[in-house]
């Protein structure tokens, strides 16, 4: 679950209750006749989502409730979504809804049983405006148990105005163009780019948007399920452009032994704190709230982005990661809980999500005047124009010991090569011998 802890919402879990109004409110949130369906029944929901996050989705639960008249009760449970509904879901108490943070988490949970198939209206909303991608996502063996509602662009690179002034360059289109932008920074007197590689995560991001660009998303899907193994030519390729990144001289703030010491918060901070070291950080939109939040800097004036560049000719990427609204199949209110998931791949749903900010729909009816500024509308429209080449977050589908925070897995090997990052091929076959441990387990 990267983007939780990129975003650093580690709380305990916390309820809050979105209530039900009356007839009136219902005609006001949209509903035809004021009707309130599903007045006196209660729909429980849990999510990852905390602070503004989850402030945005009380609003999404409100007009349900002003709509419905349903009561809905939320539950937060911070970045520990898997365990704690899991244990809930084996004990035959799981909620109504669930919005499981990864595609991992909802083939595990289907897989086990504890899924009911989504209605045939979820699946009509989705095929009328949502790309083929997302519901391939959202199903396990021929069967449609995710609605993705909530999807995070993790194909960003921010940069600082100030920076590419002064270096006197402007937003490349190409990964190489990309090095070249950084080293001319470097020359003015920053390093082109931040690298948390602190954090492994971020270095596997780095890798997936490479590769979906140079090998393409037929190759992205079969590497995702270790159906071509990470020693063929083209992880070697891969990896080798981003040895480029990581072997040039100046062109990482700190060299790869600042890198290795540089979180996540860290490396934003290196670009658009009050003594920038460097002029670019790559990773996803969720960049926006460190600086607008820690930092206190204006997105769109003292910080701008671009989107990762295409690489070696291929397509610009799109990686995404993602939230999907799921109905437990021993919900205490399954009718109601399905009507809570029919309302989340609305338009109205999606547009009254996307006003709060922090938030992308891959529903294409929400339009881009819904979402509060220019950058979040530039993001919404890269995930509507992906379309079906978008992608999601390769480690986050693999095995948790490969694609995790293991000693022994993805994250360990490419910190290993960032700090020696000539060791392409030997870094293939450490990728190969760890995945093929983890998918055979």
């Amino acid at each position: 679950m990267k983007r939780t802890l990129a975003a650093a919402v580690m709380t305990a879990a916390l309820v809050v209750t979105a209530t039900g109004c009356g007839g009136d409110d219902g005609k006001k949130s949209g509903s035809s006749d004021g009707a309130q369906e599903l007045k006196g029944q209660t729909v429980t929901v849990a999510a990852v989502w905390t602070g503004a996050e989850e402030a945005n989705f009380r609003k999404v639960l409100k007009a349900f409730s002003d709509k419905t008249g349903a009561k809905v009760e939320y539950t937060s449970t911070g970045d520990k979504f898997p365990t704690v509904v899991g244990a809930k879901a084996e004990g035959g108490n799981p909620p109504d809804v669930g919005m499981a943070p990864q595609v991992g988490v909802v083939q595990e949970f289907a897989q086990k049983g504890w899924l009911q198939p989504l209605s045939k209206n979820v699946s009509d909303a989705v095929d009328a405006n949502y790309a083929p991608v997302w519901k391939k996502y959202g199903t396990v063996d021929g069967t449609y148990y995710g609605l993705y509602v909530k999807v995070n662009d993790k194909s960003t690179v921010w940069y600082s105005p100030q920076a590419f002034a002064d270096a006197g360059v402007e937003p490349p289109t190409t990964y190489e163009d990309m090095l070249k932008a950084g080293q001319a920074i470097s020359d003015s007197g920053l390093a082109g780019f931040s690298v948390a590689g602190q954090d492994g995560w971020t270095l596997t991001d780095w890798f997936e948007n490479i590769y979906l660009s140079q090998a393409g998303a037929e190759n992205y899907d079969k590497l995702a399920k270790h159906e071509i193994k990470w020693t063929d030519p083209t992880v070697v390729k891969a990896l080798t452009s981003l040895g480029k990144l990581f072997e040039e001289d100046g062109l990482i703030a700190g060299g790869a032994k600042g890198a290795l010491g540089t979180p996540y918060p860290g490396s934003v901070a290196d670009v658009f704190g009050d003594k920038p070291k460097a002029g670019m950080v790559y990773e996803g939109d969720f960049v926006g709230a460190e600086i607008k939040g820690t930092l206190k800097k204006t997105v769109g004036e003292d910080a701008k982005l671009f989107p990762f560049p295409a690489v070696d000719g291929g397509k610009a990427p799109f990686v995404g990661g993602g939230d999907a609204a799921v109905v437990f199949k021993k919900a205490k209110n399954p009718a109601a809980a399905m009507k809570l998931v029919e309302f989340l791949a609305s338009e109205e749903a999606g547009t009254i999500w996307a006003g709060g900010g922090g938030f992308l729909s891959p529903n294409k009816a929400v339009p881009s005047s819904a979402y509060p500024d220019d950058i979040s509308r530039d993001l919404g429209a890269s995930l509507i124009k992906a379309g079906d080449t978008a992608r999601f977050d390769m480690s986050d589908q693999a095995p948790a010991a490969f694609g995790g925070p293991s000693n022994n897995g993805e994250w360990k090997i490419l910190q290993d090569f960032l700090r020696s990052p000539g060791d392409v091929k030997g870094t293939a076959k450490k990728l190969e011998a760890a995945a093929a441990a983890a998918y055979k387990d």
